[in-house]
């Protein structure tokens, strides 16, 4: 008869978890000058104010500036206004709220300002230009993949098909509160030689945690952010699979005076890798993107993203950011991979 009380028992020493606060990369406050010569490329988080843009460098602005006028160009080449969206102050600073994936793009001010000689009043018009790339950005979606190991009788018999459906039902049990679930479980029967202790059979089990349960966006109570927060109880996830699993080790070792049960968890076995994906229209690019590397960045024109992939593919009729699809031409031509 196969120990399942053994399993039980653990998760009454399970923790509820650990609430990890998440810090955010750019977080869109403060000041941003321009530089000459070079765009500056700033990443704002979706549905977030951007920074305020200044046309002017900093080492400008430590001088005094005569009848300085300030001229903004947007993504789409058109001048900039001020509007519901759109922030321009009498000083040139620019700022973008509720940043959205049309939004992204080039912004580029063009300051003109005027030398004046006191002796002569001589003077000359000068005009810098400030580009700023500017590109919005969301979380990953985090999930995990872990794989684990327990001893067993044998690699024949039904009682392993029991033992993991079982062991899938707590876990899945642990966890249901977070909107999360284990999917793509499987396992496989070894036979394994140790030292000193001969062969003896193990199951090798893998599984992934994953954030989007049934009903998932119950959880998301209307926020526009909602990576922020599946992202967050999947993190609890991990800390209570974990504790699960560490909490069986302890329970051998400490309460059965190491006389184990033929099926028992292999102490140090846990494996944690965790796994992002990026929602449709956005992708991660280290070499484009190396201040914001871990972010899932909109993809830029030429390219889409049609599912949860971290990559945004080629498609040169693309003309947007964010594309979630790629347009045929009329000559129904393919995309490019």
């Amino acid at each position: 008869v196969m120990r399942t009380w053994v399993l039980l028992s653990a998760v009454l020493w399970c923790l509820t978890g650990v609430r990890c606060p998440r810090s955010t990369l750019f977080n869109a406050k403060g000041f941003l000058y321009g530089k000459t010569g070079q765009p500056e490329k700033i990443y704002v988080k979706l549905h977030q104010n951007s920074p305020v843009l200044i046309c002017m460098d900093f080492k400008l602005s430590k001088k005094e500036i005569v009848d300085p006028t300030y001229l903004w160009i947007g993504p789409n080449e058109k001048t900039l206004t001020g509007n519901n969206r759109i922030n321009i102050t009498k000083t040139g600073q620019l700022m973008v709220k509720d940043f959205l994936e049309p939004l992204s793009g080039l912004y580029t001010c063009t300051l003109s300002y005027k030398i004046v000689k006191a002796e002569t009043q001589e003077e000359k018009t000068v005009k810098k230009r400030y580009d700023f790339m500017v590109f919005a950005y969301r979380e990953p979606d985090y999930s995990y993949q872990m794989a684990v190991r327990f001893t067993t009788k044998s690699c024949i018999g039904r009682y392993n098909d029991a033992f993991f459906r079982m062991l899938k039902k707590i876990l899945d049990n642990l966890i249901s509160d977070l909107s999360c679930h284990v999917i793509e479980p499987s396992y496989k029967c070894h036979s394994v030689e140790i030292p000193e202790h001969g062969l003896i059979h193990e199951l090798f089990i893998a599984f992934q945690v994953n954030p989007f349960a049934p009903g998932w966006k119950g959880a998301c109570n209307g926020s526009v952010d909602c990576e922020d927060i599946t992202n967050r109880n999947i993190l609890q996830a991990r800390n209570r699979i974990e504790e699960f699993f560490w909490s069986q080790a302890y329970i051998f070792y400490h309460n059965f005076n190491k006389t184990l049960p033929a099926m028992h968890f292999v102490d140090h076995s846990l494996q944690v890798v965790r796994l992002d994906s990026c929602r449709p229209g956005f992708g991660k690019d280290d070499g484009l993107h190396s201040n914001c590397a871990s972010c899932c960045v909109v993809c830029s024109p030429a390219t889409f993203s049609p599912d949860v992939g971290v990559i945004c593919q080629t498609c040169v009729s693309v003309l947007i950011y964010g594309a979630k699809s790629c347009p045929t031409s009329n000559k129904n031509q393919p995309c490019e991979d």
